[in-house]
């Protein structure tokens, strides 16, 4: 769903039911309930704030944003999700970076094995929430658990069953984390990356070539489930 408040106190509202909402209602079985909701900024550019001031800032945002189209597709819609913390008194959030296993492209790499002489490998990734220095850390900003997304069809974490694989073959995982609330660490989440099994055909169909070696390259996201910060990161599969 999406809507803004406009200036002349009308509301636009564009709301669908997702692929996934849609095919429980089809189903008829009871089990469509709308259990939660969640609101999220994705269109909301806040560098107008800063250049213009929060009164101005505001004004310019609520007359000038366009709103999305509500997307069917629930893997699509809320990427930068609105958080709620009962500490009023909070000033300074943690932030959520890629600590282990990426290069300095933004990048990881895998080797899926399509032929008996090769041999698979994987990469460790580690994620870690971390106050700036003189933050104190907050156990309504921790994250306990976090939530990994990724193509199903090319990769899985390894030891983790997929809570859910949507239609688009989105596997979505939720590992707990290691906490520390010492030295500005919040709590962090390492898990292992293993190409699935692939055929020729397949790797070809979505691969490209660079410097002549074909790759396939997939996002893989991973979000803190209570303050909702969310980092991304490419996987190049060869």
């Amino acid at each position: 769903m999406g809507f803004l408040d406009h200036s002349t106190n009308n509301v636009i509202i564009d709301a669908v039911l997702t692929d996934q909402g849609r095919k429980l209602l089809a189903g008829g079985l009871g089990n469509f309930t709308i259990s939660k909701f969640a609101f999220a900024d994705d269109e909301v550019d806040y560098t107008i704030i800063k250049k213009f001031g929060r009164t101005v800032g505001r004004e310019k945002i609520e007359k000038n944003t366009p709103v999305l189209e509500a997307p069917t597709s629930g893997y699509l819609g809320l990427k930068f999700k609105n958080t709620s913390f009962n500490n009023n008194s909070m000033i300074r959030l943690p932030t959520l970076t890629i600590s282990k296993g990426i290069d300095a492209s933004g990048a990881a790499s895998v080797t899926r094995s399509r032929t008996s002489s090769q041999i698979d490998t994987s990469i460790s990734i580690t994620a870690e929430q971390k106050l700036i220095t003189g933050g104190v850390a907050d156990h309504d900003v921790t994250n306990y658990s976090y939530q990994i997304t990724l193509d199903h069809l090319f990769l899985r974490v390894q030891g983790y069953t997929p809570d859910y694989v949507d239609a688009y073959n989105n596997a979505t995982y939720t590992i707990r984390a290691a906490n520390s609330l010492s030295n500005q660490r919040c709590s962090s989440v390492t898990f292992s990356l293993v190409p699935n099994l692939l055929n020729d055909i397949t790797f070809r169909q979505y691969s490209y070539t660079t410097q002549g070696t074909s790759i396939v390259t997939r996002p893989v996201s991973v979000t803190g489930l209570n303050d909702g910060q969310s980092v991304s990161f490419n996987i190049n599969i060869y």
